[in-house]
C-alpha cells in the first residue's frame, strides 16, 4: 500500500518515523479516522473539523489542512479503492526534537496519511448484537481531544477482548460514558440518549449523526447520563462510531440486555444511518 509521509508518497514498508519525534516520546499528536464507501470518504468535512480542533488544542500548526483531502484522494487511486469501503487514517505530531517535556522551537509536525480496505464486521454482529463489559474509567480529563495517547482505551479494550465481548464501556461513579473505541447509546423510557457532549468523551461524528437522525425520523433524542442500572432495567443499548457504525449490544458483563436482540429503535437507526451512507456516496460522486 502506499502511503504519505511529510510531503512524499511511498510504499507503507518504506516509511520511517525519527525515534525522536515526539509523538513516540510522549504521545504529543492526534490522529483521524475516516470512513471509505463505495470509494468516497464519508463525513470528510466533520473529520476534518475535528482535526483542526484538535491541532489547535495541542497548539500544533501546519499549513494547510484542507490539503489533506487532496492526499486522501490521491492515496485511494493510487491504491485501487475507488470501487469498495476503505477508511483513512490521519496521525500528526509535533515532530521531532530533542527529548524535552517544553514544546521545541522551529520543528516541522509529521504528517501521515494512510488508506487501506475496511474488512466489515461479521453480519451476525448486527442482527444478534454484540457483548460488552463495563470497565472502571480511568482516562484523563480531556478525553475530547483525539489524541494518540491511547493507553487507557488499549487496557480496557483488552479486557473486553479476554472476555469474548466486543467492547468495553467506561464507568465513573455508577454513569456509563462510552465506549474504549465507540459512542454509547441506551434507549431509556423511549428516548435515544446519550452522555453529554464534553471533555469527559470523545465526541464522535457518528454519534451526531445519530442524534440529528432521531429527530428527523421523529424519534426523541437527549443527552443525559446513562446510569447503569438504567441499562440493566431493560433499556435498548447500541454503540456508535467510523467503524462500528451502529451495533447493537445485547448482553453487558454476561447478563442479556432486555430479551437478548437487537431492540425496534437501535434497527431503524440503523436502517436511516445506511440509507444516509447510500445519500452521501451517490452525492459525492456526481
Amino acid at each position: 500500500m502506499i502511503v504519505y509521509l511529510n510531503g512524499q508518497y511511498m510504499p507503507h514498508e518504506n516509511a520511517r518515523v525519527s525515534v525522536d519525534d515526539r509523538g513516540f516520546l510522549f504521545a504529543d499528536g492526534i490522529y483521524e479516522v475516516a470512513r471509505v464507501y463505495a470509494g468516497q470518504i464519508f463525513e470528510w468535512e466533520a473529520h476534518l473539523a475535528r482535526l483542526t480542533n484538535g491541532l489547535r488544542a495541542l497548539q500544533i500548526e501546519i499549513a494547510d489542512t484542507a490539503a489533506l483531502e487532496n492526499i486522501a484522494d490521491r492515496l485511494l487511486n493510487e491504491n485501487k479503492l475507488r470501487s469498495g469501503d476503505a477508511t483513512i487514517y490521519i496521525q500528526i505530531t509535533r515532530g521531532a526534537a530533542p527529548r524535552a517535556h517544553a514544546f521545541p522551537a522551529n520543528v516541522q509536525p509529521t504528517i501521515f496519511v494512510a488508506s487501506k480496505p475496511f474488512k466489515q464486521h461479521p453480519a451476525t454482529y448486527f442482527t444478534d448484537g454484540v457483548g460488552a463489559i463495563t470497565y472502571a474509567d480511568n482516562r484523563w480529563a480531556r478525553c475530547d481531544i483525539k489524541s494518540v495517547s491511547l493507553l487507557p482505551n488499549v487496557l480496557a479494550n483488552q479486557a473486553a477482548h479476554a472476555a469474548d465481548a466486543f467492547e468495553a464501556i467506561f464507568v465513573k461513579d455508577g454513569v456509563a460514558i462510552e465506549g474504549s473505541h465507540s459512542n454509547l447509546f441506551a434507549v431509556v423510557n423511549g428516548a435515544i440518549t446519550t452522555y453529554p457532549s464534553c471533555n469527559y468523551i470523545l465526541s464522535g461524528i457518528t454519534r451526531r449523526i445519530v442524534l440529528e437522525l432521531g429527530k428527523t425520523i421523529g424519534l426523541p433524542v437527549r443527552e443525559a447520563p446513562i446510569l447503569i442500572e438504567e441499562i440493566f432495567a431493560g433499556a435498548e443499548l447500541f454503540l456508535s462510531g467510523t467503524t462500528t457504525e451502529i451495533m447493537p449490544v445485547t448482553t453487558v458483563d454476561g447478563r442479556t440486555i432486555r430479551d437478548g436482540k437487537p431492540g425496534p429503535v437501535t434497527k431503524a437507526m440503523e436502517k436511516a444511518f445506511m440509507e444516509l451512507i447510500e445519500r452521501s456516496a451517490a452525492s459525492r460522486a456526481a
